[in-house]
């Protein structure tokens, strides 16, 4: 069998919010409590699990996605008035970046977690 990431533990300080903002704005399955964990289905093999504690340091996560999910997402971040942007140099500027033939953007949620999405070439 090959190596699959099965789930990673996510912190925050609200659990169930932290993970409904990431479900509601990528279009993913929220799951509800899971034990102690508000769990995200990434995909059919990862979950992400939302945990509350602190203190905790803000992570990054990146998302590849198709080109119809990422301008779904783009969409919703721009209806809900979410800052997004090109880069860390460049905050959110409302902008996508582009790097050796890849575009995408940055966005943050509540608990200072920065997540990216990178449009699939």
């Amino acid at each position: 069998m090959s190596i699959v990431l099965d789930h990673t533990i996510v912190p925050c300080a609200d659990k169930v919010k932290a993970a409904q903002f990431l479900a509601t704005l990528l279009d993913l399955e929220y799951l509800g409590l899971v034990g102690p964990f508000a769990a995200v289905r990434i995909n059919g093999d990862l979950t992400f699990d939302f945990d509350d504690t602190e203190p905790f340091e803000p992570h990054h996560y990146a998302f590849r996605l198709d080109h119809q999910r990422f301008e779904a997402v783009l969409a919703r971040l721009k209806a809900a008035e979410i800052p997004f942007g090109s880069g860390p140099e460049a905050g959110f500027d409302s902008q996508l970046y582009q790097v050796e033939g890849q575009e995408g953007c940055y966005f943050a949620d509540a608990n200072r977690h920065v997540y990216e999405i990178i449009r699939e070439r």
